[in-house]
């Protein structure tokens, strides 16, 4: 069976985060004025995602590198690493040297029940590793090139891996061509333990219903949805049991794609696209 590969400190895996940092980006997340464009919440998301994985892989010991993580932008300044701070420049690195370099650490504040009818805000520690950017066109073709290029140095070293896993964030049409051929071209390579993995997350302004891991393209209102779609990969039996557990009616063949994701979508989508329980 694939996608069984024990992810270990000698056997770590990839993970690959490809951002659309165009100019609509900056657009507000959801529907109407939200006070927050799609690129400042889509990157608290990836850093929590990134503080989350660094806990997970977290021992008494210290940091395990079960994994490897890039995070690659495309935008105005065309397509490559997006990690800021110490790491800059860097298109992948250990989950240990994330988990020790952070660019920066951040106030937040936390709101939470008080168990009386109001309301407790805590002030709590946020590592940056990522920051917003929205300029410029949508160079998807080109990005999903660069992860093919990382992705194919990763299996020369790490044939038996657990599958690389690539997810594509964007909230638009790539502006540099067809993004099916490059994104099945990426599908095709594989590990001993199977396809590399290419989830799609679409973000949107528009009022239309979210459609989280569907099986076919019924309720996706436009070709651009079902484009993204087609050039996701299904879900391997794990992760489509992860979704089930979170409560979706999901069929036996979901893919890994979410339509017109909102902020509670694009945080589950990320957990779930980013969590084989395979670890050792």
């Amino acid at each position: 069976m694939p996608y069984r590969a024990e992810i270990s400190r000698t056997n770590p895996s990839l993970i690959l985060l490809t951002i659309d940092q165009s100019g609509s980006m900056e657009d507000p997340f959801g529907e109407g004025p939200t006070g927050r464009s799609k690129a400042d919440s889509l990157a608290d998301a990836i850093n929590r995602l990134l503080q989350n994985l660094v806990i997970k892989c977290t021992k008494s010991e210290g940091i395990r590198d079960y994994y490897h993580v890039g995070v690659i932008g495309y935008g105005e300044r065309g397509v490559g690493p997006a990690f800021v701070g110490s790491l800059a420049g860097k298109d992948t690195v250990a989950i240990s040297e994330i988990g020790n370099n952070p660019a920066r650490v951040d106030n937040r504040i936390k709101r939470m029940d008080d168990g009386a009818g109001g309301i407790l805000e805590q002030i709590v520690k946020f590592p940056i590793w990522f920051d917003p950017v929205a300029k410029g066109g949508t160079p998807m073709c080109a990005a999903l090139r660069h992860a093919k290029a990382i992705v194919y140095n990763w299996l020369t070293k790490h044939p038996g891996c657990y599958p690389p896993i690539v997810i594509n964030i964007s909230d638009g049409e790539a502006t540099d061509g067809d993004a099916l051929a490059i994104a099945d071209e990426l599908k095709n390579m594989s590990s001993e333990d199977g396809n590399v993995l290419l989830f799609n997350l679409h973000l949107s302004s528009s009022k239309h219903e979210p459609v989280e891991f569907p099986e076919h393209t019924t309720g996706l209102p436009d070709n651009f949805a079902k484009l993204l779609f087609t050039m996701s990969s299904k879900l391997p039996d794990n992760m489509w049991t992860m979704v089930q557990a979170e409560g979706f009616i999901a069929s036996e063949n979901p893919r890994g794609f979410v339509f017109n994701a909102d902020m509670v979508s694009v945080v589950r989508f990320l957990d779930i696209g980013t969590r084989p329980s395979n670890l050792r």
